[in-house]
């Protein structure tokens, strides 16, 4: 589109490459169904607007110009926002005002407000001046909704998994009270339900809670996490559980790409996993380094590692490993760590310790290296 910038700002179509370049980019962009705008920067005023403004914001082409020229606080203020602003911080080198995104509700004139996301870009002349406003205005209706939905669901599954959850921990707190004469053996069968309880409770609490979803909802989620700190709140995890812990970290990047809560149970899980397969007065190591085109995040521990027979299957679904008799878990903590690893289009490994025990390896793609892109 830089060329686009250094056309007549009218677009209309007077040699043949003007419409294969102004004419034919504002068609592709709104071959799916957004409204494509230009405004000049000078005035503020529309140089384009596509035609479906009306079905999308209710507004004709003259109303949108006539609003703009008139009503600089009104409904369609979005369009232009700060434009005065975003100019004066681009022409002082801040970068980041050449291309933004915003989200904002827009009133329709038949009251209705419409979710629209709207990107945006400075169009420059040669001498790198901003000359024009490019953007997309997006309808972001269908989006809320399934948010909604979504919402409505977890906060459905919420239900049904803690009413039977509710029953368990009530009946198993009636024994406990109760039978007070029960031997060892029972006592401790007794504690191992309430503790299993005491944890799908607190992971609807964690992920499916009618607040952690209005949480959701009202802010804008994180997309980048500093690998450095990822390790240091392992360590400071594994300090609370009472297990010594050394942490060893090479030069890491500042950020990476990824959701920071998915990136956080994934080593949650690899440390829960060391602390119950491996002795109480065990050492644990904490690693963070470069490796090939990422950055690799690592739990080592001193314990009597994998059983080789395990190996080819403990990231599979519902295993557990041949170690795994009387020890509480589902099968499912390594096979979510994987799967959440992955989705960032990363890899989650298992190697042998050097001085014996397991080493959990989690790899993540540098943003600007070459390699593995990450899901989006």
């Amino acid at each position: 589109m830089a060329r686009s910038a250094h056309l007549p700002l009218s677009g209309r179509a007077e040699p043949v490459n003007t419409l294969a370049t102004a004419d034919a980019f504002r068609t592709i962009a709104e071959l799916g169904g957004d409204l494509a705008f230009i405004l000049d920067c000078a005035s503020g005023l529309p140089i384009y607007i596509s035609p479906n403004v009306n079905d999308m914001l209710g507004y004709c082409v003259l109303d949108v110009h006539e609003h703009l020229l008139t009503n600089k606080e009104g409904p369609l203020a979005p369009l232009c926002a700060g434009l005065q602003e975003r100019l004066r911080r681009f022409a002082a080198g801040d970068g980041s005002r050449l291309r933004v995104v915003r989200e904002y509700d827009i009133l329709r004139p038949d009251g209705r407000e419409v979710p629209v996301e709207v990107i945006s870009t400075l169009l420059l002349d040669e001498a790198g001046r901003a000359q024009a406003l490019a953007g997309l205005v997006r309808d972001q209706s269908a989006r809320r909704e399934r948010e909604r939905e979504q919402k409505h669901f977890a906060s459905m599954l919420n239900h049904e998994f803690r009413t039977p959850l509710s029953t368990i921990d009530g009946a198993i707190q009636r024994l406990e009270a109760t039978n007070t004469k029960a031997d060892e053996p029972t006592r401790q069968r007794y504690r191992k339900i309430a503790t299993a309880t005491d944890r799908l409770i607190a992971m609807l609490d964690d992920y499916l809670s009618p607040e952690r979803m209005a949480a959701l909802g009202r802010q804008r989620q994180e997309k980048s996490v500093a690998p450095r700190l990822l390790l240091e709140e392992l360590v400071a995890q594994a300090r609370v559980a009472g297990r010594k812990v050394a942490l060893e970290v090479d030069e890491l990047p500042a950020q990476l790409r990824g959701e920071p809560a998915g990136l956080r149970l994934a080593l949650k899980i690899l440390l829960e996993n060391a602390l119950r397969y491996t002795p109480a007065d065990a050492a644990l190591t904490v690693l963070g380094r470069r490796r090939e085109s990422g950055v690799e995040l690592a739990l080592r521990d001193a314990g009597t590692g994998v059983p080789p027979a395990d190996l080819p299957r403990i990231f599979d679904k519902g295993y557990r490993g041949s170690n795994a008799a009387g020890l509480p878990g589902s099968g499912l903590g390594l096979y979510m760590a994987r799967s959440v690893v992955e989705v960032h289009g990363g890899t989650l490994e298992h190697a042998a310790a050097p001085q014996g025990g397991a080493e959990f390896r989690l790899w993540l793609p540098v943003q600007d290296a070459p390699g593995k892109g990450l899901a989006s």
